[in-house]
């Protein structure tokens, strides 16, 4: 309730509350606390390892495809047992440090509960979606990380995809995941909500990632550095 905002005072960033602080109630802060601790106890239970920097920094997953953006879409795209992922950057609020992963690091990464969705789509309409959200720009929370795709964008379209390493088929039915946020239209995105292949699985992103953490550790993290499947020219 104390909510605080940043000013400058003397050339140095402080924090102050935005209006007069509101004074503890003991009795039901002392009521709450055991509730508070007890959650605190299971935020901070180890899921997982890692051996290095899972890469989620705003100035850096805002402008380049990372090892975080790239394990987040492979959870959701072995969850929905679909042939690629698309996943907003802007979904992807933290980075993951090297050592031991807690459920309170995976939320501080995805904090939002959006639901994985998937779509079914032939191969052309792929494209066209392909043709909208890949040439999302940097710096912006419509950024795609993705999984199981490559492609080459180059004058505000794209070309050269190929999808579990085979170039697209038109005719060739393919799922792919995408946040319920963006399948609504968050983001520019086109809105998926209405198209007939359209799935919500009612799986929280966090959880899927807890996971798919949980299932593949330890988590080696040069598996999920991008190795050029996205050029940009």
């Amino acid at each position: 309730m104390n909510l605080k905002k940043k000013i400058k005072v003397d050339g140095e960033k402080k924090r102050v509350f935005i209006q007069d602080e509101i004074e503890k109630d003991q009795a039901l802060y002392d009521f709450l606390k055991p509730y508070q601790d007890k959650g605190q106890e299971k935020l901070n239970i180890k899921i997982a390892e890692s051996n290095g920097k899972l890469e989620g920094d705003r100035n850096v997953v805002r402008f380049q495809q990372t090892n975080l953006g790239r394990l987040i879409a492979k959870s959701h795209m072995e969850r929905a047992n679909a042939d690629f992922a698309v996943m907003n950057s802007g979904g992807v609020r933290d980075s993951i440090i090297a050592g031991d992963i807690t459920y309170k690091d995976v939320l501080k990464v995805q904090p939002f509960g959006n639901m994985v969705t998937y779509t079914d789509m032939s191969g052309k309409e792929v494209m066209d979606y392909l043709n909208v959200v890949g040439t999302k720009p940097v710096d912006s929370g419509a950024y795609v990380q993705f999984a199981g795709v490559s492609m080459v964008v180059e004058n505000g379209s794209v070309h050269d995809v190929k999808i579990g390493g085979e170039s697209i088929d038109m005719d060739k039915t393919y799922r792919f995941t995408v946040p319920s946020f963006n399948a609504a239209g968050g983001d520019g995105y086109p809105k998926l909500t209405s198209h007939p292949g359209n799935v919500n699985t009612g799986f929280v992103d966090a959880e899927v990632l807890k996971d798919y953490l949980e299932a593949n550790s330890p988590i080696d993290v040069n598996d999920y550095a991008p190795q050029g499947e996205i050029v940009y020219k």
